[in-house]
């Protein structure tokens, strides 16, 4: 088994609602206009595919999308949507599926879910394996907040929202972290919940896909193309296999 956390039914069962605004119009289009460019006529295939954010927009775009899944019951959610996107249930630095993918991405900082340096670069080589000559990986990351981390500090705020906020804690020496969640439901309550990562940083990503035999064709700062500066607090950056 990987080091990544392990989404259990009871999780998988509340994630859409818990991820609402993931799934607002101005976070998911770019994303899916900007993957649906980069497919063209060719499948894709999502690592870390979850419930589907993603792949079934993407599939109502025309775009043939398959998956790979560390949890089952993300599975089951996703396919209580659409019953008829092809996914193999494994994680995804080593698990396979069959043929060649114009396209390999990964959202919503998921590559942090393993939190090993060797996972990682297995998971870039991985997606390489399941590409066609010149197709591309594309991640979305996000930038550690370790810039807003000052001596003392506990902890960094990623989101504030009127129904959750989510702080990050690091590991300076490990590059691990742990995301916690606060979330305020209809009824009065507020639950915790917490996930646990390994954070990158670009560069590494880029020796990563270099050693998988891949080379950064383009970086950005969001879905929404916006360059890529010393400000940026994410990116989403595309390697391409060689032809």
């Amino acid at each position: 088994m990987v080091s990544s956390d392990l989404w259990d039914a009871e999780t998988a069962q509340k994630y859409d609602e818990s991820s609402s605004f993931m799934f607002a119009p101005e976070v998911l289009d770019p994303a899916v206009d900007f993957l649906a460019e980069l497919a063209g006529d060719g499948p894709a295939l999502e690592l870390a595919i979850g419930t589907g954010r993603v792949a079934i927009p993407l599939l109502a775009r025309g775009v043939r999308v398959s998956g790979i899944e560390l949890s089952q019951p993300m599975v089951d959610q996703l396919h209580q949507k659409d019953p008829t996107v092809p996914v193999v249930v494994g994680d995804m630095a080593t698990s396979t599926v069959p043929g060649e993918f114009s396209l390999v991405y990964l959202v919503w900082n998921s590559i942090g879910n393993l939190r090993t340096q060797a996972e990682q670069v297995e998971c870039f080589r991985n997606a390489a394996r399941h590409l066609a000559p010149g197709g591309r990986f594309v991640i979305e990351l996000w930038i550690p907040g370790i810039r807003r981390y000052p001596p003392g500090q506990a902890a960094v705020p990623f989101h504030v929202g009127e129904h959750h906020v989510g702080m990050d804690t690091y590991d300076l020496a490990t590059q691990q972290g742990t995301s916690h969640h606060y979330t305020h439901h209809a009824n009065g309550t507020v639950t915790y919940g917490a996930s646990n990562f390994r954070y990158i940083w670009p560069a590494e990503c880029d020796l990563m896909a270099q050693l998988a035999g891949m080379s950064l064709e383009r970086r950005v700062a969001d879905w929404d193309g916006s360059p890529f500066t010393n400000d940026s607090e994410s990116h989403v950056s595309v390697w391409r296999k060689p032809t």
